[in-house]
């Protein structure tokens, strides 16, 4: 399927903040990338009129509507690996739009494992840190073998679905998949909205002199985009069937310091920083190990966390 040497890409989401990332990222190894989400784009395929340019690298779909999805597929594949992106993120977004959370992530990706299990494509997809509910401990790739979790929201359920999709898939067609579980990914070029990462909405408040909330207690790590696009670009030529991967940063922080690092960044006004206990079916502290993702992807942890905020606020 690889076309002069160069591996064929699809990526699902690939207008998200990490989406985008990823096909630049590709593109620049050589790869020949394909990306669809759900708006209009000038360098979009055409399927019931002619495209204006030769070669088309986006297509408009949904990806919990077959119909959609299949038809790229057909008209732009076939394709040696999928990065499936695509998905409605975040706990909060979940609570408010469940009917669209449940057919995108769960029916959507469904669909893309249907697709795989006819083409024959290797599959990235991408769960999330949510997975692991409230563990206290270590939150290592096996923890879900292993121990039974409580996920904490519609979000964390859906993704939870998404790798027993998977992995049922696996056993009965023989697929070949790969899971990440992404922590806190954040950079230039995350739009804000208030269903957005907590990085993210921080330093927007800051920088357009709004107040914003912290709730104290939880403690996390950030990861600058760069550093997780080229581990997900790393892992096409690493690709190992049946892996799971935890993809995250290596120094734990709490809100408030991470608060503190938008106040120094943006020299915004402390008076706008409001403080408020526990927030309710929020994990409290997430303790990541990221030891297989360095050893077979060779992924690194390279800006601080003040350098990063401080790049992304100049985005």
């Amino acid at each position: 399927m690889s076309t002069n040497g160069r591996l064929r890409i699809m990526v699902t989401g690939g207008l998200g903040t990490v989406g985008s990332g990823l096909v630049s990222e590709l593109q620049r190894r050589g790869c020949h990338v394909v990306s669809c989400d759900l708006v209009h784009q000038p360098d979009e395929v055409g399927f019931s009129l002619s495209s204006d340019i030769a070669e088309p690298r986006y297509a408009r779909a949904d990806v919990g509507e077959f119909r959609q999805i299949e038809r790229v597929f057909e008209k732009l594949g076939p394709f040696d690996c999928v990065y499936h992106c695509a998905a409605e993120f975040g706990r909060w977004n979940g609570e408010d739009f469940y009917e669209t959370l449940w057919r995108t992530n769960a029916v959507g990706t469904k669909n893309v494992i249907r697709l795989q299990e006819r083409l024959d494509f290797r599959l990235i997809h991408f769960s999330s840190s949510e997975v692991y509910g409230d563990w206290s401990e270590v939150m290592m790739e096996d923890v879900m073998d292993n121990h039974e979790i409580k996920q904490m929201n519609d979000y964390a359920m859906t993704k939870w679905v998404n790798e027993m999709q998977i992995r049922n898939s696996i056993q009965q067609y023989g697929t070949e998949s790969v899971v990440v579980r992404l922590f806190n990914t954040y950079g230039p070029g995350e739009y804000y909205s208030p269903y957005r990462s907590v990085n993210c909405r921080f330093l927007y408040c800051a920088l357009c002199n709004l107040p914003w909330t912290v709730f104290r207690g939880h403690v996390r790590t950030s990861t600058y985009l760069a550093d997780t696009v080229n581990t997900l670009a790393n892992i096409v030529d690493h690709f190992k069937p049946g892996e799971t991967y935890n993809i995250g940063g290596n120094a734990p922080h709490t809100i408030e310091e991470l608060s503190e690092v938008v106040l120094k960044v943006t020299a915004c006004d402390p008076a706008l920083v409001q403080y408020r206990d526990q927030e309710i079916l929020t994990t409290k502290t997430k303790k990541v190990d990221v030891s297989k993702a360095i050893r077979d992807l060779g992924h690194k942890d390279t800006y601080r966390l003040e350098d990063g905020m401080l790049r992304t606020a100049d985005g």
